[in-house]
């Protein structure tokens, strides 16, 4: 197979340009950014870097606890905010780290979702970092006093903001919220009643950007409200997972719920653009981070087939067993094959392209229904093992329990070929 150019970190540290093939190194040993020469820059070589060493010092040795714990501690956040992680992508006014908001380009966006997926944990996506999901609407819509009271805490991992749109009736049917946000006889407070559901991190947050209806039926009734964690009447209950035990997936019920009319973000009515101009870069890591995972399983099934024997000889002698891998490994190349074209197009993580929603819908799906398959067959090539939580086929079992999550949530499988099919205008 010709060979593939990728970065990998020399036993220096350095970065360097390496050949990757069957022959010679691994497929499934892919690092860095493979397949875009010249894209490669210090500035990428840099986050890399800090990246790595922050999950191979921080992240991977605690997984397994922190999965069995139902949680991780909240100040490794401020440790990844303090190694130059968690504030990646920020507004460097808001203290944004490097490459900030003003600097980063898809690039840095695949290098640090990628890296951070290494962990093979779906939780970490789930609430180590909800804030890339809650902060966005108030740094597009919301006023200064928002922002200054929000944006820097937040980015520095000092206080949480979760996006609350799901609700039990209406799933990815967004335009359909039936939370409701009334004013009170004052006019200076909204009363909000309602309940969301399936949201992530909503256990460890302090603040949730929330959509409501404060108008008649359809999107244009929908708006942005911040509503504190703290207010009465406002109850958040943990929901009991098959995956994302790292994670704090939860339901969260408004009963009467008193909201400063001054937490209004944006103008009323205008919510469901701000809550929808996100997708398509939460749609975009979504296939980042499982084709890692599909990586990380592969990687993981490759060590145990060379060292378990069964009659006689290896399992990776056998060619059942060659054949299984190397199929799945096909298919994680064509999802990174998809990715790619796409960095490549969008430009910056901040500047999303609406015409870019149809071909990032379909990359989501084919990573899912790849990580599915990968998940899958490296649950066979370990057999019972990857039935156990510990032992060589830990990850794979994990993985093999996280499939489903991921490929509803962000949009499940059905509403992104459907959106892809009418983006098409088929």
């Amino acid at each position: 197979m010709a060979a593939v150019t990728s970065v990998a970190p020399t036993s220096s540290g350095a970065v360097a340009s390496q050949s990757t093939s069957i022959g010679g190194t691994a497929i499934w040993d892919w690092d860095g950014l493979p397949g875009v020469p010249g894209a490669f820059t210090a500035s990428h070589e840099e986050l890399l870097k800090k990246c790595r060493a922050f999950v191979d010092a921080e992240l991977i040795p605690n997984i397994e606890q922190w999965e069995e714990d139902g949680g991780f501690p909240l100040e490794s956040q401020q440790k990844a905010y303090a190694a130059g992680v968690y504030g990646a992508f920020w507004p460097k006014e808001y203290g944004g780290t490097t490459p900030t908001a003003e600097e980063a380009d898809m690039y840095h966006f695949f290098i640090w979702h990628d890296e951070l997926a290494r962990a093979c944990s779906g939780g970490l996506y789930g609430s180590f970092i909800i804030n890339r999901f809650g902060l966005p609407p108030i740094l597009q819509v919301g006023n200064k006093k928002q922002k200054d009271m929000m944006a820097r805490a937040v980015i520095s991992a000092e206080m949480r903001v979760c996006l609350t749109v799901t609700e039990p009736g209406g799933g990815s049917d967004v335009a359909n919220i039936k939370t409701t946000a009334v004013k009170d006889a004052t006019g200076k407070s909204y009363i909000v009643n309602g309940q969301k559901t399936f949201i992530s991190g909503g256990t460890l947050t302090d603040w949730f950007t929330t959509g409501v209806r404060t108008g008649g039926a359809g999107f244009g009734g929908i708006s942005l409200l911040l509503i504190d964690r703290n207010s009465p009447g406002l109850k958040v209950t943990r929901l009991k997972t098959q995956g994302w035990h790292l994670s704090s997936t939860t339901t969260i019920s408004f009963e009467d719920v008193k909201v400063p009319a001054e937490n209004l973000l944006g103008e009323e009515g205008k919510g469901f653009a701000a809550i929808m101009k996100n997708f398509n870069n939460e749609r975009l890591s979504i296939a980042i981070w499982v084709n890692r995972h599909a990586r990380c399983c592969i990687e993981d099934a490759v060590k145990y087939a060379r060292t378990r024997k069964t009659f006689g000889k290896p399992l990776a002698q056998h060619q059942v067993i060659r054949h299984k891998i190397m199929d799945c490994v096909r298919h994680v190349m064509a999802t990174h094959g998809m990715i790619l074209p796409l960095l490549a197009q969008q430009k910056t993580p901040f500047n999303e392209d609406h015409d870019l929603a149809g071909p990032i819908a379909l990359c989501k799906f084919q990573a899912t229904k790849t990580y599915e398959l990968v998940a899958r067959e490296c649950s066979q090539v370990f057999g019972g093992k990857a039935y156990l939580r510990s032992g060589p086929g830990v990850r794979v079992e994990r993985c093999y329990r996280e499939v489903r999550v991921l490929a509803i949530g962000g949009g499940s499988e059905e509403i992104m070929l459907d959106l892809a099919s009418r983006q098409a205008k088929l």
